[in-house]
């Protein structure tokens, strides 16, 4: 959701790092950006609503560039609104102590209102309706001439979650940053320090880093940063080194970060499954699970736990493990699952799906999981994420970082890795060697089988012509389908800004085909496997109501086509691989329509890439 940039040198401006920075964030959603610049002079704050080039151009007029070398700290923000309009007023950097304090902060302040009640009593007037100025206003009470000291009281009083990064004329140099539930990143320069809410902002710079905690608060200065908890007693944190570069997060000559993602998928699938598949006995290793085989032996019951596209790779996932390890899940939208009183105990296993690593509802369900004694896995991209810490042990998806909001390589690498788990646990309970061979040879494909669906891109742009002016779809499928229909569904939403429905295919005759007409398009999954046929009746009807259908079929189903408006192929495989190809299409087909449609493809309006509030 929103981004924070901070930066600290000795000689180097922080303008343009700042800048720079908050571009690389804008993928994450936002709606209004601003900056605080320290010198000797004091601070100077320029914010502006929309994008970061409007911020750019203010500065480029307000700050010529003889002028910007006084400048070598400051901190940046994009807003993505929770409390209050997106305005000037409401976007951050916040400022206290008559303008000689700023303040920077990604999360909500659940207390907000009677700390700002509190503080109003004491003279304290306020310049916006958002939480975060509460903040800025608690840190400069408590300011006695300590910096670090003045943070740590004011969060003392705070409940909710911060990522938050301040600085203040009273102290020059100095820059205090803490997090809790909101994630924070330290790169540590040669001569810079660059503080980030993902590190994507930071490897311009360095690729050494610190991933900040819970209840950490570090100071930072030029010379280096030194990091402790809320009490201010020192604490250690490892430095890591991050294993992509600055190449990862450039377009690449592509058009759109979507497009470019859904390309990437063979090279990302492949570095899933790299080192992971045992075909000597027919099996995944997965060391990161930590798990023995009696250990895995003795679960009783899966939980999978996500929130939207991770929701629907968990979905997936029901499917895998019940099949192939003989084993109960359920999976569960992770929000509700922490105020269900969910019943959890020594014997399920919880396995928790989010790209970030940081999705706040994820999190929460995560910490109440362990709370419960539950065994607790994540399955993460984001190396060091703090779902991936906390929980202890997991799967790293390897897919590379994925910048446009609408996730592509994420879901195919869930889904393969969650094939892999179900593999490795189907083999300590009941699934044969022969089949476990079978599985091995299968998933091995995955990646040229992905990239035989991308050669039909052209093909797959040429269909979406005919229905890129439909303003309602419906998604049908079966099986280990239905969840590849709500991931279409929701594709062409976020991206394409159509109203689209994803339904278990039987289920259009208990009310959704009263919609149906010749102006409402039905997008079948008819891959060949088991409930084809079923679905090909489904189909039958939908085109007896005038709805023109699109098939995703199995390559040379004549048979399927037949009944068809038109069809997109995809290569034949078996069952558990039918969701990979087919989402892989519907990426493509939601990717073709939005482009048609002339939207704002890897900044959906009022959608964010990482969500870190509940």
């Amino acid at each position: 959701m929103c981004g924070i940039v901070g930066f600290s040198s000795k000689t180097t401006s922080a303008v343009g790092p700042l800048v720079n920075g908050l571009s690389r964030l804008e993928y994450r959603g936002y709606d209004s950006a601003g900056v605080a610049l320290a010198s000797a002079e004091g601070l100077r704050i320029y914010k502006q609503t929309g994008k970061v080039a409007k911020l750019a151009q203010l500065l480029e007029r307000a700050l010529p560039e003889r002028e910007r070398a006084k400048y070598t700290l400051g901190i940046a923000h994009t807003r993505w609104a929770t409390h209050g309009l997106p305005t000037v007023a409401n976007a951050h950097p916040h400022v206290a102590d008559g303008g000689r304090l700023a303040l920077v902060h990604n999360g909500i302040i659940e207390n907000y209102a009677a700390l700002r009640a509190g503080l109003e009593k004491r003279g304290v007037k306020f310049l916006s309706q958002t939480d975060t100025e509460v903040l800025a206003h608690l840190v400069a009470a408590f300011d006695k001439g300590d910096f670090l000291a003045a943070v740590c009281d004011a969060l003392k009083r705070v409940e909710g979650t911060y990522g938050l990064a301040a600085i203040s004329a009273r102290h020059p140099g100095e820059m205090v940053v803490a997090r809790k539930g909101s994630p924070l990143v330290i790169g540590i320069g040669e001569k810079d320090v660059v503080v980030a809410s993902d590190v994507s902002a930071i490897v311009a710079y360095t690729r050494q880093v610190i991933y900040l905690k819970d209840g950490d608060v570090a100071m930072i200065t030029p010379d280096g940063v030194d990091i402790h908890s809320l009490d201010n007693a020192p604490v250690a944190r490892e430095v890591q080194e991050v294993d992509w570069d600055l190449g990862a997060i450039e377009k690449g000559g592509y058009e759109h970060f979507m497009i470019k993602e859904i390309f990437e998928q063979p090279e990302a699938l492949a570095n899933t499954l790299r080192g992971r598949l045992d075909a000597a006995n027919g099996t995944a290793l997965l060391s990161g699970l930590n798990l023995s085989p009696r250990e895995l032996a003795a679960v009783r019951r899966l939980v999978i736990v996500g929130c939207g596209t991770s929701l629907h790779a968990g979905m997936v996932g029901k499917y895998l493990f019940e099949s192939l390890a003989d084993v109960p899940v359920s999976p569960e939208q992770a929000a509700e699952f922490r105020y269900s009183n969910p019943i959890v105990g020594p014997d399920d296993w919880v396995i928790a799906l989010s790209q970030s690593g940081e999705t706040a509802d994820t999190l929460a369900a995560v910490r109440e999981s362990i709370r419960k004694g539950a065994l607790v896995s994540g399955l993460c991209n984001v190396v060091g994420s703090t779902i991936a810490r906390e929980a202890g042990r997991g799967v790293y998806l390897h897919a590379g970082p994925e910048i446009s909001v609408a996730s592509t390589k994420a879901f195919t690498a869930q889904v393969t890795a969650l094939l892999m788990t179900a593999l490795k646990l189907g083999r300590t309970r009941r699934l044969s060697r022969e089949a476990g061979d079978r599985l091995v040879s299968e998933i091995s494909r995955i990646p040229d089988l992905v990239g035989k669906v991308l050669e039909q891109n052209d093909a797959i742009a040429a269909v979406a012509q005919k229905y890129a002016q439909a303003n309602d779809l419906f998604f049908i499928g079966r099986g280990i389908l239905y969840p590849a229909a709500l991931e279409g569904a929701l594709k062409i939403k976020e991206v394409a800004y159509v109203h689209a429905e994803g339904y278990q295919a039987a289920e259009l005759k208990h009310g959704p085909i009263a919609l149906l007409s010749e102006k409402t398009p039905v997008v079948a999954l008819l891959a060949n496997i088991p409930g084809k046929e079923k679905t090909l009746g489904n189909v039958q009807e939908c085109r007896a109501r005038n709805a023109p259908v699109l098939g995703i079929v199995t390559a040379g189903d004549a048979s399927a086509k037949a009944v068809l408006s038109d069809a997109i192929e995809v290569p034949a495989t078996g069952v558990e691989l039918s969701p990979i190809v087919s989402v892989v299409a519907l990426q493509l087909f939601a990717y073709h329509v939005a482009r048609l449609r002339g939207c704002e493809i890897d900044q959906p309006r009022n959608l964010a890439k990482s969500v870190t509030v509940e």
